[in-house]
């Protein structure tokens, strides 16, 4: 009896591989088919090829785009598809490619767990990199301000914790945890510490008051009450004052935003007012001659705007003129010197007129009886 032919048994050999290829296929491993495993990977492996060139070509893009223009925002935001928009759909496709498999129930819990945890890490990035972005744009405005440059660090310090504090109590309550007794508990431990530390809590604000309200920076020249002297420091609690003895005086924000301070960084111009007195024996002519001759020196006196000289009272032992000038420089050592010109100026003209100057004198009268 003759067999069959030889390329008939070759055939029959191929179709039983691809049978046993085909059953290999089938073979069920912790739930899912071989075949699932495969497109799975196949899955994974075309989007994060997808996310290779695509994405990654249309950054470049958009990098070309932002170079061309003046604006920031665009920079920003292509940070924010690197830093984050990249990392997170790296994971999606993971995710994707791991959720065409039929996981154990445990698995599923836990990749949706992990999911809600990288969705709220990542959310939570994009607001604190937002805040971050602010707070430098405001202070490129600012040109930099030692001061506003140190507070808004530390406010962005206590920006960036309050979001990932909020950040967690949202993924907590997400997954199923009871954050409300944690919150109420947080509320009144929150009252307690606000009652006892009320003073710093004060001191902390006026010092945002004065960060960013301006009446003062660090270099100013002030006056409070009966201290003045340069602001050397503003911190969260104190500010801390070189006074012109040399000395160190320190004061709590709150007393600085409770009092009236004179800035005289902000002053344009300085009103000078002073009195000089000359004695009774002086004629009336002399006494017409001196508005005038004060108002010549002041006049000649560089940075400086005359405003008036009047024959001002009649004092206890002098006659009073009263004099107001602009010294037309802020600087307090500008005012002296130029105070001091004007000094000994009157000083030279009255010598030369034969004026006296008035002091403190008695004349008794002695009659015989």
């Amino acid at each position: 009896m003759v067999g069959p032919p030889s390329c008939m048994r070759m055939q029959d050999g191929f179709f039983m591989e691809a049978k046993m290829d085909l059953k290999i296929l089938e073979q069920v491993f912790f739930g899912n088919r071989f075949l699932d495993y495969i497109i799975a990977l196949l899955t994974l492996a075309l989007s994060l090829l997808f996310v290779k060139v695509v994405i990654r070509f249309f950054i470049r893009r958009l990098k070309k785009l932002a170079q061309r223009s003046t604006a920031t925002f665009g920079g920003f935001l292509i940070r924010i598809l690197e830093k984050i928009g990249l990392p997170a759909l790296y994971i999606s496709c993971f995710y994707a490619s791991a959720k065409t498999l039929k996981l154990p129930s445990g698995a599923g819990v836990l990749i949706n767990a992990l999911e809600m945890i990288i969705i709220t890490f990542f959310a939570a990035r994009i607001v604190v990199m937002f805040a971050g972005w602010g707070i430098n744009t405001y202070l490129a405005k600012k040109q930099q301000d030692p001061t506003v440059v140190r507070s808004l660090d530390g406010m962005l310090w206590a920006v960036k914790s309050l979001i990932w504090a909020l950040a967690v109590i949202i993924l907590l309550d997400n997954l199923g945890y009871k954050v409300s007794t944690l919150i109420a508990g947080l509320g009144i431990g929150g009252i307690a510490v606000a009652i006892a530390a009320q003073a710093l809590l004060k001191d902390f604000f006026s010092y945002f008051s004065i960060v960013f309200d301006h009446p003062f920076k660090i270099g100013d020249f002030i006056i409070i009450g009966d201290f003045m002297g340069t602001v050397e420091y503003i911190g969260i609690k104190t500010t801390r004052i070189r006074s012109l003895g040399g000395e160190q005086v320190i004061f709590s924000n709150t007393d600085l935003t409770d009092s009236r301070v004179r800035n005289y960084r902000l002053m344009e111009k300085r009103r000078v007012l002073f009195r000089i007195g000359v004695t009774y024996q002086t004629s009336l002519k002399q006494l017409k001659e001196i508005p005038k001759i004060i108002e010549n020196i002041i006049k000649n006196t560089k940075d400086t705007a005359f405003d008036r000289a009047h024959f001002f009272s009649y004092g206890d032992f002098s006659l009073i003129f009263e004099v107001v000038y602009f010294v037309l420089n802020p600087d307090y050592n500008k005012y002296m010197d130029i105070q001091q010109e004007i000094n000994f100026a009157i000083k030279e003209e009255f010598e030369k007129r034969g004026i006296e100057f008035a002091y403190p004198t008695q004349t008794l009268y002695l009659q015989k009886t």
